[in-house]
């Protein structure tokens, strides 16, 4: 099949084109212009500019839909706007199938601007004709991974750390290779189209628990102390003082912790039965590679 994917050179993006490219015709694009020497074509466009979206989609018959616009202060915007243009011109491509990623949380209320723009950007996508395939996932444990950074980084710089009450939430991470071979299994998999998938690990835990098991690797011992007066938003500001992640990404990443992030229907194992990594081995295998 010829496969189309957009946000190709970002955490999932990159290691997703190899497995893809194994048995189809990739097509990867990003908003600059790349090059390689793998088989795979390169092709410029925004996901906001319909003109060269429409070229990028010249006869593609899947869509991997990766993008989003963290770091800019209109993300939600941007994020609507980008998926309301892929999902027109997709449709007007031709295309069979639209395969997205967006994050694991229940609808409410509480639910973050970030959690909240994933769900509105599946929903964007979803009314278009196209059947869109979504995988809903929480934390990728893997390199690259902003919120599994903003983790790592509170281990290695604090021997001590003052927390706010999301390190008691429950939350089901999954391995980047996990997600990116569940992504790539889904690929013109007829039972997948117009459904949406939990996807996550083996395992439940806390994000406290998280922290202490990624100290134990790490060979530390932290001092967490939890306290019910740092918001969401100071601690945010806190982490961009000691973690490489910027305030405008750790933000709403930080925001959607407070949401619990557990897988709630297992199907897509029934479908693509994968042998799921669990939490240290990931972990592992991610922190060799920073």
């Amino acid at each position: 099949m010829r496969v189309a994917v957009f946000g190709a050179t970002g955490t999932i993006g990159k290691p997703l084109l190899p497995l893809l490219a194994r048995d189809h015709e990739v097509i990867a694009i990003s908003r600059s212009d790349q090059h390689g020497d793998d088989g795979i074509e390169w092709r410029v466009a925004d996901a906001t500019d319909g003109d060269a979206v429409r070229r990028a989609l010249e006869g593609v018959e899947v869509v991997y839909y990766l993008v989003h616009s963290l770091g800019s202060s209109d993300f939600e915007e941007r994020d609507l706007r980008a998926a309301e243009t892929l999902s027109s011109e997709a449709a007007r491509a031709g295309v069979d199938q639209i395969v997205y990623l967006g994050g694991l949380a229940e609808t409410g209320p509480e639910l973050s601007p970030h959690l909240r723009s994933r769900l509105e950007t599946g929903k964007r996508l979803e009314a278009g004709p196209v059947p869109v395939t979504t995988l809903r996932a929480a934390m990728i444990v893997g390199a690259g991974s902003a919120a599994f950074e903003v983790i790592v980084a509170l281990v290695d710089r604090l021997p001590a750390m003052v927390c706010p009450r999301w390190v008691g939430v429950p939350t089901q991470p999954i391995a980047l290779d996990d997600a990116v071979a569940y992504l790539a299994s889904v690929c013109g998999l007829a039972e997948t189209r117009g459904r949406s998938f939990d996807i996550g690990g083996p395992e439940v835990m806390t994000y406290r628990e998280m922290i202490e098991r990624i100290a134990a690797i790490r060979g530390k011992h932290p001092l967490i102390v939890e306290v019910p007066l740092l918001t969401p938003r100071l601690s945010s500001y806190w982490l961009h003082l000691i973690t490489p992640v910027k305030a405008g990404v750790a933000r709403p990443i930080v925001e959607g912790l407070r949401s619990p992030t557990i897988v709630r229907d297992n199907s897509i194992g029934e479908l693509v039965p994968i042998e799921l990594t669990r939490f240290d081995a990931a972990a592992r295998k991610a922190l060799a590679t920073t």
